[in-house]
């Protein structure tokens, strides 16, 4: 009697479960389960909330690693950062108490939570610049800032030298537009030219900081964590400046990536103070290290502008999917969620899922997501008026309250974690992974 190939693979080898399947050939792995850490899984990440502008003119320094306890409490939060099965960590270092002046630091926190991440055998994504310098540079308007931070970023990677990922100057966009557009933070200007002043100095800044880091981790991997906004102005006529800010939105970036900008940004760019030389210095090429893209988004990212002029947030019109693929189709960069919350602890499991619908829906066009943040690990404090005023309002956006007590979104997260962990950066794609080979140096400066 005659047999079909499968009748005599059946016969043979079984109906399925053949040798071999558990290492990924026939169904291979699903994707459930913790992250194992593993060079091509997906990274699951929550961070700490680190900011530390200056209001009040400079008089009082907004640092949110002491508002929320966790000098104190930094064991306990690392602790609870492994409890969750998570293996990556958006971590800040206070730049602006270590550098203590040129060539002085004061290591003594950063070395004792450095050394608790590395016991516990965390990743950190190293946050070094998060929205303030030290009092002695000033402000993001001193030209000195770009030679000074490097030279920080060189001695943390050369302190450090385990750590592979930085992220060099968080949000640059919203740098420079808190501390010199809307006058909230920092310098406190409300300029064109102090705008461009802020944003070209933390570039270049930025690029530097790279400089230094690459020479001591040629493979290092930078993640630029950028906020993703989009303002809608509902208006028969819309205003030019409107058009405006959803270009300049793309401008840090822009910078970094060496990416011209239309006609009307670079006119805006050479009113408000940039040269033509400056200008040719970051069009050169990108910095050194693997560049990952992290967009963050949340609901009040996006802006609707109503017929009489109010302004109110949209919460997801687009959603991150939809301004996050505009901004991988303009850079074409590995992508990662940087950051997202809400403010409402009984809204912020939903919000979850829905961020994590976007991340699926990337990942079905191809994209490659490298990884997805809730931000942050512990609640913050005054983020709902951007921290321009000391009130002391907790925000319950983390997954711990400021007792580090859970959540619902803490839950929900390890749900996520326990169906997902394992999932590779590219579905299907075992063969993408973060390789230990360094990258190519393609600036000179």
């Amino acid at each position: 009697m005659a047999h079909g190939f499968l009748d005599l693979i059946k016969q043979k080898f079984g109906e399925g479960h053949y040798d071999g399947d558990q290492y990924g050939g026939a169904a291979g792995r699903d994707g459930s389960g913790l992250p194992t850490g593993a060079p091509n899984n997906f990274m699951f990440a929550t961070g700490i909330e680190c900011s530390y502008p200056t209001i009040d003119q400079g008089r009082t320094r907004r640092d949110q690693l002491a508002e929320c306890f966790h000098y104190e409490r930094f064991k306990e939060d690392l602790a609870l950062v492994k409890e969750l099965g998570l293996k990556v960590l958006r971590y800040g270092l206070p730049y602006y108490s270590i550098h203590r002046g040129p060539g002085k630091y004061d290591w003594e926190f950063a070395d004792a939570a450095m050394h608790e991440m590395k016991r516990l055998g965390i990743t950190p994504i190293l946050d070094l610049l998060h929205f303030g310098v030290p009092d002695w540079i000033g402000n993001f308007q001193n030209p000195e800032l770009p030679v000074h931070f490097a030279e920080y970023a060189g001695a943390v990677a050369r302190r450090y030298p385990w750590v592979r990922y930085y992220t060099p100057i968080n949000e640059i966009y919203v740098t420079a537009k808190l501390s010199a557009r809307d006058g909230v933070w920092n310098e406190q200007l409300k300029t064109s030219r102090g705008f461009v002043t802020c944003l070209k100095h933390c570039v270049a800044a930025s690029i530097m900081a790279n400089q230094q880091i690459a020479k001591h981790r040629p493979d290092c991997i930078i993640v630029q964590s950028e906020s993703a906004e989009f303002v809608h102005q509902l208006c028969a006529n819309p205003n030019d400046q409107y058009k405006l800010d959803n270009k300049l939105r793309f401008l840090a970036l822009d910078l970094l990536y060496a990416h011209h900008p239309d006609a009307d940004v670079l006119n805006f760019l050479y009113d408000n103070g940039l040269t033509r030389p400056e200008y040719e210095w970051f069009m050169a090429g990108e910095p050194p290290g693997y560049q990952i893209m992290g967009n963050d988004y949340y609901g009040r990212n996006e802006w609707i502008i109503l017929p009489d002029g109010t302004r109110q947030t949209s919460m997801d019109v687009l959603g991150w999917y939809n301004i996050t693929k505009e901004y991988y189709e303009r850079y074409r960069k590995p992508v990662m969620h940087t950051e997202t919350n809400v403010f409402d602890a009984s809204e912020a499991p939903g919000w979850l899922w829905k961020q994590w619908v976007n991340i699926l829906r990337m990942r079905e066009d191809g994209v490659p997501v490298l990884g997805f943040t809730w931000y942050s690990l512990i609640d913050q404090v005054d983020w709902d008026i951007a921290l321009g005023e000391k009130i002391g309002k907790v925000n319950a956006c983390g997954l711990f309250d400021l007792d580090r007590n859970p959540r619902p979104v803490a839950e929900a997260y390890k749900m996520l974690l326990k169906e997902y962990g394992q999932i590779t950066i590219v579905p299907h794609g075992e063969l993408f992974e973060v390789t230990k080979q360094p990258a190519t140096l393609k600036v000179e400066v």
